[in-house]
This record gives C-alpha cells, structure tokens and sequence, in this order.
C-alpha cells in the first residue's frame, strides 16, 4: 500500500474538506477531523494538520494539496542485526521491546504491539516516537490512547519470581526472550488470523542466542521475525510497545513506593543503594528483596551501609 503525507494548515483543510465531501466516511479515531474513501484512495486528516493518503492513489490526490512530509518514515540511523527491507516504517509490524532490565528496583517489563500500516499515522499523532525522546510523564500521558486503539500485549515479571528463575541460572537475556516470545504469541493470536508483514524485535542478543534461549518452548514465533537494535527508531510498532512497555514498569514502580513508604529511584546507582539500605534497615531483607533484582551488586551496598549504622 502507497502512503502519503502532506502537511496543511486550517484553511487547507478546509478545501480539503469540501472538495472530499461527497466520499466523507466516519472514522473515530484521537485526532482525526476528516476522512474520505475514494474506489482507491482514503485520506485522512488530523488536527495538526497533516493529511494522510493511502491507496493505489495516494501519490496522484496528495499532489494535488501539497508538498509531501517525508517525516512520516524516519531518518536512516546506524543500526546492527538483520538487513531489513526497504521502507520498513510504511508496512504492518508487530513490534516488542523491554524496560526494567538494568533497575535494581521493579520488574522486568515486555510489551508487543501490532501497528498496521494504515494505523502509522495514527500512532504518531497519538505522539509516539523513539521513546527515549520522551518523558516518562509524556508516556503516562499517551499510553491508555495507544493500549485503546492497538493490539498489544505486556508482561510484568514479578520480582520474587524473577529472583527465583536467576537464582537457578536463568541469565536475563533467557528472561527477556521468553517474555518477547510469549508478547509476541499473546498479540498473533489476538490478530484473529491477520498476519503482520513483520516481526521486530529490538535486538538485545544475536539472533541464535535468542532462539537457543527459548529451545524448548512448545510455541516458537519464527515467520518474518526482524532482529535489530534502535528498533524503537525504525517503526512506530516497536515505540509503541516500547512505551506501553515502560508505563507499566512505571505503574509497578508506584505500587512498590506505596509499599516501601519512600519513593524508589530508578536505575542501579548510588541512589538506590541509599533508598535501598534504608528499606532494609526498616522492613527486612524479606521486604528488600521482593522488589528488587537481588543479584544486583546494590543489594550487597545497601547491606554494607545498614552494618555502618549498627
């Protein structure tokens, strides 16, 4: 499918609108001010502005409004892993990703989620982008719209049980592959028989290691999978999940804070072995542990600063 976007202001608009009146379609989607079907072009245009076409048309209606808005696929980035077809960002994708791996407090959290190409344009006026340039308050914002209008999946690995599998060998990038493998099956089997043109997985291991980690699950997902890093950067799907991913270790992080009566800092640094010799020295090591990754060198700080205290 042909995408186009062009960029109008109010006024454009408009014209826009009156000129597509008679094809005028409803579409309830965030942000949208207008849609229109033609036999092979749908246009649909957002309060900020930009209109986009999408069809075997799209090129031929958009040349007629305006000057194409390239920002719609992003800018090459060096990346490492597979070669990956040529404008990725345009396709179907079911994108997952990861958070929590390197905090010492929370979980390790997993989401996956379907963008279809139709859905792109979307998904950025919802605001998504590589969600390292955004607030974790900005994704707390825009994650219920994007868990509303996508299908998705996300796993929150709880501590203790985190705690346990590592304690028997388990090395996170085992973790992570199980939980991107059971995202990914959660959100293909939500899809109702549609399949994604892709599969992008933001790369944390090669892509033999990742399989040899999850070897002996009954279901693996292997058809169109992509492995790279910055994937987050390469199409909206993995930004989503990324996302999504990101507010739910957040939300997790609030329900601790609640628990421990002190608000948990994020990260591994000297911070944390702080907040964390203080939990210690009031609740316990029992408590400490079921809210942290225990092999962390921190939990051995945070005891080292509570046996200054005594």
């Amino acid at each position: 499918m042909s995408n186009t976007v062009i960029v109008l202001d109010k006024n454009g608009l408009q014209r826009l609108s009156e000129h597509y009146a008679a094809s005028r379609v409803v579409r309830n989607a965030p942000g949208v001010v207008f849609a229109a079907k033609l036999p092979d072009t749908a246009i649909t245009a957002y309060k900020s502005g930009k209109v986009l076409f999408q069809g075997a048309g799209a090129e031929r209606e958009a040349a007629n409004w305006g000057v194409t808005d390239n920002k719609l696929f992003p800018e090459k980035v060096k990346v490492k892993g597979d070669a990956l077809p040529d404008r990725l960002a345009e396709l179907s994708v079911l994108g997952s990703d990861e958070t929590g791996t390197g905090d010492f407090f929370g979980p390790v959290t997993v989401a996956a989620c379907f963008v279809r190409a139709d859905q792109i344009e979307l998904v950025r006026e919802l605001g998504v982008k590589d969600s390292k340039q955004l607030t974790d308050d900005w994704m707390r914002k825009i994650a219920p719209d994007l868990q509303a209008t996508l299908i998705h999946s996300v796993l929150t690995l709880p501590n203790d049980k985190y705690n346990e599998v590592q304690a028997r060998g388990w090395s996170q990038g085992k973790i992570k592959a199980l939980l991107h493998n059971q995202a990914l099956k959660h959100v293909l089997r939500k899809m109702d028989g549609e399949r994604p043109d892709y599969i992008l997985i933001d790369q944390f291991a090669e892509r033999g290691i990742y399989y040899n980690h999850i070897k002996a699950e009954n279901d693996i997902i292997r058809e169109n999978v992509l492995f790279s890093t910055k994937a987050e950067s390469l199409h909206v799907a993995v930004a989503a999940a990324s996302i999504i991913a990101r507010v739910a270790f957040l939300e997790e992080m609030d329900r601790l804070s609640a628990l421990a009566g002190i608000t948990l800092p994020k990260g591994a640094g000297p911070k944390v072995d702080e907040v964390a010799a203080t939990i210690l020295w009031k609740h316990g090591e029992d408590t400490l542990k079921s809210m942290t990754k225990w092999h962390f060198a921190n939990a051995q700080k945070a005891k080292a600063l509570v046996a200054k205290k005594k």
